[in-house]
């Protein structure tokens, strides 16, 4: 790929506009008006937080892009997959709990919440990409079946990628449960002993016939489970659980071919907030000191060029007072490599680039 792709910046000063009417003009400026809506069914992609996380994006900003579809016609709704870790949003029933604690409901946000891989984590559509890594990706299928994708993306530090942008709201975010473990695992899952009480709801739910109850506790059988994890999210007791050990390097390229799936055919464009700038993911339960001051907001059609373009202007910033950074030397330029020194947040924007998802190369428009 050649040039460079347009990433659109407005601050978080405000004089006689709101930072939500900021938002609207960033985002007409940036070209959402361009994409024809009108009787579509338009995914707004975002991470609800896990409740007890004070950092994720208030939903008065997803109201904001959600009245603009309506203005164009389209039917708009919030959407997240459920996660892979043992957590309040591990199903759709609680992950919708957790939404709605955090404000994601239709009164606030306009619209409804689909999670978008189904009740149980396990309504996916395997997506071709013919990727590298990977020839397919297993996608939700509420994803699948939107006709347009919007992801709005809180900005901040990850433990595994370095970084959460817009790749990793896309990739990470778009996956089902099993798809969450080919990104994050190469083990199958296994039972903690001390949690499980031997019920056998577990045995029951297995498509595959791999969970056995063994004196009183259950047990899988690594060569008949497949790896769809579909029994941590059945487990009435926590009990399941996978380790994540993929290494980093083949997680961030991993992501960046399931984000490419993601939005493979169809109209898509992004927002990113960087601000409340953590040290790690709004999967947490409790958020720490953002590690530097605010930012903005930006906004572009290219997921690849605006994650570069935050990262770049991130690393521009000086380290936040009492942050985990703060103080500390030999740091380099790279806030997010010196808060997770296993991590190279470069090699997902390089992979990305590298299989067609955008470019890195960006021209930052001052809104």
């Amino acid at each position: 790929m050649t040039g460079a792709s347009d990433v659109y910046f407005t601050d978080m000063k405000v004089s006689d506009k709101s930072l939500l009417e900021k938002l609207r003009a960033l985002a007409f400026s940036a070209g959402i008006d361009k994409m024809d809506m009108d009787k579509k069914f338009v995914a707004v992609k975002i991470h609800f937080g896990e409740p007890g996380n004070m950092s994720y994006l208030r939903p008065n900003y997803s109201k904001v892009i959600v009245d603009i579809i309506k203005e164009k016609g389209g039917i708009p709704f919030l959407t997240d997959c459920s996660t892979l870790y043992v957590g309040r949003r591990k199903n759709a029933a609680e992950h919708l709990d957790a939404a709605y604690e955090n404000g994601y409901n239709p009164f606030a946000t306009g619209c409804h919440v689909v999670i978008g891989d189904g009740l149980k984590g396990d309504d996916d559509v395997d997506v071709p990409i013919d990727c590298p890594l990977l020839k397919t990706a297993k996608i939700g299928r509420a994803v699948v079946d939107a006709d347009i994708i919007i992801s709005i993306t809180h900005f901040k530090g990850h433990e595994l990628t370095g970084f959460g942008g817009s790749i990793k709201n896309l990739g990470m975010g778009c996956a089902s449960r099993r798809g969450k473990m080919e990104l994050h695992s190469s083990n199958k899952p296994s039972v903690n002993g001390k949690e499980c009480n031997g019920c056998g709801y577990c045995v029951n739910k297995c498509a595959y016939s791999a969970i056995t109850i063994n004196k009183k506790k259950a047990s899988i059988d690594e060569n008949a489970c497949v790896g769809c994890g579909r029994c941590i999210s059945m487990c009435r007791h926590d009990a399941i659980n996978v380790e994540m050990d993929q290494p980093h390097d083949i997680l961030c390229e991993r992501t960046a071919e399931y984000a490419l799936a993601s939005i493979t055919g169809k109209p898509n464009f992004h927002i990113s907030f960087a601000i409340d700038i953590s040290p790690f993911c709004d999967c947490y339960a409790k958020n720490d000191i953002p590690i530097v001051p605010d930012i903005g907001m930006f906004a572009s059609y290219d997921p690849v060029a605006l994650d570069v373009a935050c990262a770049d202007i991130v690393n521009e910033q000086p380290a936040a007072k009492d942050s985990v950074l703060f103080g500390k030397m030999n740091c380099g330029s790279d806030k997010f490599t010196c808060t997770h020194p296993s991590t190279d947040w470069r090699k997902m924007t390089e992979h990305a680039e590298k299989i067609g998802l955008g470019i890195r190369k960006y021209n930052i428009r001052k809104v």
